[in-house]
């Protein structure tokens, strides 16, 4: 069996065995805790007095240990305190949910919305991904599900919907993919040789085992293809690993559906344009373009959802920003589901 994405922290963390109604939840560890205490935001430095010291120590030591306000303004330094301010924020929603899925569910049904950075929120994702693909050995599924926790560049040449890693692709445009010596050579204006990212198929999809955490593949997103199939399987699996119930999502080329009662997009970019197709509201061809799929969710127990839902399909969409930048938000998979509220 491979292992993989050995950066997401899923070897820190422990899984408690599935029970009915569960798919085997991750429990915060001390370790786990440790690694945000590692960071470099709240690491000590040379200019760090030590007070910062033996805090940090501390908590090194034991990472539930509560923290007063009187030691954090030792610190001196506001940038460390608001730094520690955030981190240890974020340690108490960890320690006081049920699960890391638990804690992360409860990050968006804040009434004064998500109060944690963009990075911890793609950390969270990322590592339970991880746990929901133990075991999966299509590298394609591994690839597609990097889009859960990762932004993508998208380009589209002679019908060809190629998505790259966003934060890759920026990296290879300022160096060339020569690192810090990259970088001096494109700031000397000398012409670097261009770098080819792989594209993943079912052909070469092995090069991905040595390449996990790399993020340098392309996923091809076309219609009917297995790229975009395996996306859906991702999908799939991540409803049914938080909330032990099936569903099948297939991608669509459009809606033609009278009975159109619920969809969820799957970025901030397909939830506009559905929300505007939905209302009939006049979509323009220059936006439509950046339209890259439309699903079609259906769940295997109808009873499940809402009475004016059950029996329905979810329309799903997903598009890219004027930049060609995908960035999804697949907690808008979980908390827009139209369930029942169950017992």
């Amino acid at each position: 069996m491979h292992d993989f994405w050995r950066d997401s922290g899923y070897h820190l963390l422990e899984r408690r065995p599935p029970e009915p109604g569960t798919a085997g939840h991750l429990t915060v560890t001390d370790d786990f805790l440790r690694a945000y205490l590692n960071r470099p935001e709240v690491r000590p430095v040379e200019e760090s007095n030590e007070a910062e010291r033996a805090l940090h120590a501390a908590l090194l030591r034991n990472p539930r240990e509560a923290v007063s306000g009187e030691r954090l303004a030792a610190m001196a330094d506001p940038d460390a305190i608001e730094n520690y301010q955030v981190v240890l924020g974020f340690r108490e929603r960890l320690m006081a949910a049920d699960s890391l899925e638990d804690a992360y569910l409860k990050l968006f049904l804040e009434p004064d919305g998500v109060m944690v950075p963009p990075l911890f929120i793609d950390q969270l994702a990322h590592v339970i991904a991880r746990a929901m693909l133990e075991g999966e050995e299509d590298p394609l599924k591994l690839r597609a599900a990097e889009l859960l926790f990762r932004a993508q560049q998208v380009t589209i040449n002679d019908g060809a919907l190629m998505a790259a890693d966003a934060e890759t692709v920026e990296m290879y445009a300022a160096s060339g993919g020569f690192g810090s010596l990259g970088r001096l050579v494109a700031e000397a204006q000398t012409p670097l040789r261009t770098v080819d990212l792989d594209v993943l198929t079912e052909d070469n999809a092995e090069i991905y085992w040595t390449r996990d955490s790399r993020y340098d593949t392309v996923l091809n997103l076309n219609f009917a293809g297995a790229g975009l199939d395996a996306l859906c399987r991702v999908l799939e699996r991540w409803v049914r690993h938080f909330y032990a119930i099936g569903v099948s999502i297939q991608p669509v080329q459009k809606i033609s559906d009278e009975g159109w009662v619920w969809h969820i997009g799957l970025d901030a970019e397909g939830t506009a344009m559905l929300n505007d197709l939905y209302n009939g509201v006049e979509v323009g061809e220059g936006r439509l373009a950046r339209l890259l799929s439309l699903f079609r969710m259906e769940f295997d127990d109808p009873s499940l959802l809402l009475p004016s839902v059950a029996g329905r399909p979810v329309y799903l969409a997903m598009a890219m920003t004027e930049q060609n930048r995908l960035r999804l938000k697949p907690q808008n998979l979980l908390v827009n589901l139209p369930l029942a509220e169950r017992a």
